[in-house]
């Protein structure tokens, strides 16, 4: 395990730095503006010098957009007017620093005219490198977020914005006075913050693969569950479907339609929902809030007004009701649900399809039929679409569902419970590792590179 809890060392002189974000640092330090530090790359891209295209990521800095691009039809712009950056220069995407779009370049290309270009005094100067771990703090993001004018971010109501486009001024970045330790110490700081946060990644990359041997384990432990039941020494028969394999000879087969009356959400959009009223529940909670289960005494849901129990009742769901989510943004969420598991009825919300059982069934068991790659795969063959998948009726109609009697869905629902259970707990606590791991580095850059956590 990662030591994330070391003995802080401190500087034996401090200083006021006259910043009110970053107050006291080490005697020795100075206090810069930023276009005394690090000089401005303005250098044109004419004549073309070269079709490599450089773009930034929040998480992984700057990256290659299109190797050896020959296709310059594909960029709106004229290419002729795009910047370069050489390798070593440190970039900004002025339209979302804010939110850490700043990195060192590890190639030599162009960039978008929004970009700023800097560079050191020589290709193994470090001070790029200190200024990236310092502009992607948490400490200076905030300095960065007071500075940006714009657009702000909007919420879509799935945990997810979909513009935070605040752009910061060259003039403003310029002018913004900086931490300048001696050179020496800074490329020790830069040495030791590049050995501890690829460890701190290296260790999330680890729970991560984890993460993700645990959720295989729960869709193995699933899939062989719906498919073939408890009983090791059943009679299987095909199913008749590639994607279910064999059954229990005494399950029955069916189309979705067969068990299932579809109809539609309601009509809205998020301008249509209170804070009271009666419950709702959209797509984009389906995607990132309640999957395969929706609970009115324990999630909190936005509502829509009273009047749509006159004018919309079929929108109404139930107790043991699914819910469908009828847009992804990627193929994997394509058939994402939530099942009603409350005496509340609630209304389906926009971007959704209603499937209500045409018999009794025990419907937490057919939750996790459709958690189960053998009927997500029948639909993901089926939808179409380029950046939004689209998930109708006619597609929902056809998927073939299969099921025992209803004692024995019980019965598979108490063991699926037990051991998924144990399952998404164990996934938790990886979870909870990786924020702490998380929170540390952001921790100790920020320690670091204001001079409040010696390392050297």
């Amino acid at each position: 395990m990662l030591e994330t809890t070391a003995k802080v060392e401190r500087y034996k002189n401090y200083k006021d730095s006259e910043i009110e974000w970053l107050g006291q640092i080490p005697k020795h330090w100075k206090i810069e503006s930023f276009k005394h530090i690090l000089t401005e790359r303005n250098e044109k891209n004419t004549p073309i010098k070269t079709k490599e295209i450089l773009s930034l990521s929040i998480d992984k800095g700057v990256t290659l957009y299109a190797e050896k691009t020959t296709n310059l039809d594909r960029f709106k712009d004229d290419f002729s007017k795009y910047k370069l950056a050489h390798k070593g220069d440190l970039v900004f995407n002025s339209m979302n620093m804010i939110v850490g779009a700043v990195g060192v370049s590890d190639y030599f290309g162009c960039v978008s005219p929004v970009y700023y270009t800097y560079y050191g005094e020589s290709n193994e100067d470090w001070s790029t490198k200190f200024y990236e771990y310092l502009f992607r703090s948490k400490i200076v993001q905030g300095v960065l977020y007071s500075l940006g004018k714009g657009l702000m971010a909007i919420d879509r109501g799935d945990g997810k914005y979909n513009t935070l486009r605040l752009k910061v001024s060259r003039d403003d970045l310029r002018s913004m006075k900086l931490p300048l330790p001696p050179v020496q110490e800074l490329t020790k700081i830069v040495q030791f913050l590049n050995n501890k946060t690829t460890k701190i990644d290296d260790a999330i990359t680890i729970k991560e693969q984890q993460i993700n041997l645990l959720k295989e384990r729960k869709q193995i432990l699933i899939h062989k569950a719906v498919t073939r039941g408890l009983d090791d020494n059943v009679t299987l028969k095909d199913s008749g479907v590639e994607w279910i394999g064999e059954i229990p000879e005494h399950w029955e087969v069916k189309r979705f339609r067969y068990v299932f009356n579809l109809g539609k959400g309601l009509t809205i959009t998020k301008e249509n929902l209170r804070d009271e009223g009666v419950f709702c529940v959209n797509y984009g909670e389906i995607h990132s809030k309640y999957g395969f289960e929706v609970d009115t005494n324990i999630h909190k849901l936005k509502c829509v007004e009273e009047d749509y129990l006159e004018s919309n009742p079929k929108a109404l769901i139930s107790n043991g009701d699914f819910v469908f989510a009828d847009t992804s943004e990627d193929i994997e969420g394509s058939g994402n649900f939530t099942y009603l598991k409350s005496e509340n009825k609630i209304f389906a919300g926009y971007h959704t399809v209603v499937a209500k059982p045409k018999f009794e069934i025990e419907s937490r068991f057919f939750a996790y039929i459709f958690e189960s790659e053998s009927f997500r795969n029948q639909i993901r063959t089926k939808v179409k679409g380029v950046k939004v998948y689209s998930i109708t009726q006619s597609i929902l109609k056809e998927p073939t569902v299969w099921f025992p009697l209803l004692k024995e869905q019980k019965e598979i629902v108490d063991y699926l419970d037990l051991g998924t259970q144990k399952i998404e707990t164990a996934i938790s606590l990886k979870q909870q590792e990786i924020a702490k791991l998380k929170e540390y580095k952001i921790s100790l850059i920020n320690g670091v590179v204001t001079g409040k956590v010696k390392v050297c």
